[in-house]
């Protein structure tokens, strides 16, 4: 399939703000697949044209588009952007099975596959739990380890079977 689409980066930013007035222009290009800087163009364009008016709130902008502005190409002249607006929205809506195209860096990263098969073990799991994580050599990789208490031979069960206290003094147990 070739590099090209229907619309141009103009209409994309347009369609993206249009679903969400508060977004980020970081999320914008993400979503784009532009740079933070060609939003930032794209946006001005869009704001000196009178297709976009931009206003502060807090911390953040939220973006207002002018839905009676005409379509700039002669082809399209007799169209609104909010004609053109609803006719994508209403194409969202009718999608079951779409994909949700990632609003925030962090649910781009969500998305992403993993770079490690869930079956491998990770280092650091080792060590931040090994009581879980370490396994007897007579089973199976990934079961937790019983430890099991000695013998009973080899503990004293009564005052006869216990060293004396002169014995151990002297060393004579070793």
């Amino acid at each position: 399939m070739g590099d090209w689409t229907f619309f141009s980066n103009h209409g994309h930013v347009l369609v993206c703000l249009a679903r969400d007035s508060d977004a980020r222009l970081r999320d914008v290009a993400v979503q784009v697949g532009i740079t933070e800087r060609a939003v930032q163009k794209i946006v001005r364009d869009l704001q000196d044209e009178g297709y976009l008016e931009i206003s502060k709130r807090g911390r953040r902008n939220r973006y207002r588009i002018n839905n009676r502005k005409a379509l700039r190409h002669s082809l399209q002249a007799g169209c609104t952007v909010g004609q053109l607006m609803n006719l994508l929205s209403k194409a969202d809506s009718g999608k079951t099975a779409s994909k949700k195209v990632p609003s925030t860096p962090e649910e781009l990263v969500h998305q992403a596959k993993p770079l490690v098969r869930p079956d491998t073990r990770i280092d650091n799991q080792i060590e931040s739990r090994p009581e879980k994580m370490a396994t007897d050599s007579s089973r199976d990789e990934g079961e937790p380890r019983q430890d099991k208490p000695e013998p009973k031979s080899a503990q004293p069960q009564d005052a006869a079977d216990k060293p004396a206290d002169s014995e151990l003094e002297q060393g004579q147990l070793f």
